[in-house]
């Protein structure tokens, strides 16, 4: 039997709360924004008339206020954004208890077995018109036979819009988009596949497997398959729990970064974060990935293995600090970084030592940062920190105003 998937998207979530929330904001221009009361925040989401005058997400504040004078820039309301996110997914749970979210604003429904409730097409004329009603927002719904045309119908047409995708569709309506528009496609995936003369998604169905493999190894295969329609995943239940694969931390900085030492005080400063977060799921960590974003909103990721499993903040940002030096030579300057610990196994797991490793070296090591937790659980997150991180640093976390580390140390 074919299956029934909508993929149900709020519109400009954060800045749609805000309207709702304060209607004389209703008509114009509005972003919510990082550190507002510094223009070196960046923009973390924008209404329709703003999006229409040019901002565009990610955008530095001021840039922002350059094509848009009129635009009213807000501070996120996180808790309110939680609220209503929670809200809708009530709305959708009415009629399936296949609810997959996909980020804050988005969430997969698969109403295969809610025929009670009418066609797939008449679930989501409902839902679109309660959340409507009953919240104030809007959302735009793919409805297909799969998650990837679902999420790929709610992006064609915005806002407050319901596109179908059949299997009849995808030739004549889906083949001739861009290739990113493609799930999972993102701008340096698009630039990789231009250079092998694939623009389309129809000619990234169409490309030779043996090619896609041996460019993005089984990462290509998968984005073959799915420009096809060949996707089975299933939606999850709404109380299905993911594990956790893979840990990270971002940062946008106040102001751009030039040099390599401040490139790797700011990986140092995430390597903290993931050291005690790796802690808390009692995880250790086998890799490290790190994304870099450049003051054009341009990004590269990298990724490289440890050889050993670790929590520590040192050993994850010595790797990421060593993937930095190899893959930039800071010609163009950075905006952005995110360290990921990957390749997460339980820290119970017993793991094979090589005749390399020093096991009384790392052992004094292992204790060591498990008395810098300890201080930091009892007397507050900056109690004690790496001395190079005591000079003030130029970081902002997303969504947030700018961090300035006290000036102490244990």
């Amino acid at each position: 039997m074919t299956r029934a998937i909508l993929h149900s998207d709020i519109n400009s979530f954060y800045a749609s709360v805000e309207i709702m929330l304060n209607p004389a904001l209703k008509n114009k221009a509005v972003a919510v924004c990082g550190s507002t009361e510094n223009r070196h925040g960046i923009v973390l989401a924008k209404s329709e008339l703003a999006k229409r005058a040019g901002v565009k997400t990610g955008m530095v504040n001021y840039e922002a206020k350059r094509v848009c004078p009129n635009l009213i820039m807000l501070p996120p309301q996180y808790e309110q954004y939680l609220k209503y996110s929670r809200l809708v997914r009530e709305i959708y749970s009415r009629y399936t208890d296949l609810v997959e979210p996909f980020g804050m604003d988005e969430c997969w429904l698969d109403v295969t077995g809610s025929r009670i409730f009418g066609s797939q097409g008449e679930i989501a004329k409902e839902i679109l018109h309660t959340v409507e009603e009953e919240l104030g927002l809007t959302v735009s719904i793919g409805v297909s036979f799969n998650k990837v045309f679902a999420k790929l119908g709610s992006d064609m047409k915005k806002p407050n819009a319901i596109t179908t995708i059949t299997p009849e569709d995808v030739k004549q309506k889906i083949w001739p988009l861009p290739a990113d528009e493609l799930i999972y496609v993102g701008r340096a995936t698009k630039k990789k596949l231009a250079e092998y003369g694939i623009y389309t998604i129809g000619e990234l169905a169409n490309a030779p497997a043996a090619l896609l493999q041996r460019r993005f190894g089984k990462n290509g295969l998968m984005l073959k398959a799915f420009a096809n329609g060949e996707d089975s995943s299933p939606v999850m239940h709404k109380e299905y729990v993911s594990p956790v694969k893979s840990l990270g931390h971002g940062i946008t900085c106040n102001a751009d970064l030039e040099t390599f030492d401040e490139v790797w005080r700011v990986i140092l400063y995430l390597a903290q974060d993931l050291g005690h977060r790796l802690r808390v799921h009692e995880l250790m960590a086998n890799g490290v990935q790190l994304t870099v974003r450049d003051n054009t909103l341009f990004y590269k990721q990298h990724q490289a293995q440890l050889g050993f499993s670790t929590q520590s903040p040192l050993e994850i940002s010595l790797l990421a600090n060593r993937l930095f030096k190899e893959n930039y030579n800071l010609g163009v300057k950075v905006r952005s970084l995110t360290v990921r610990a990957i390749k997460l196994v339980p820290k119970a797991r017993p793991e094979q030592l090589t005749l390399f490793d020093d096991a009384q070296k790392r052992a004094k090591r292992d204790k060591l940062d498990d008395a810098v937790e300890g201080i930091r659980n009892r007397f507050g997150k900056w109690a004690i920190q790496p001395a190079s991180l005591l000079k003030e640093l130029k970081l902002k976390e997303t969504g947030s105003s700018s961090i300035t580390m006290p000036g102490y140390m244990c």
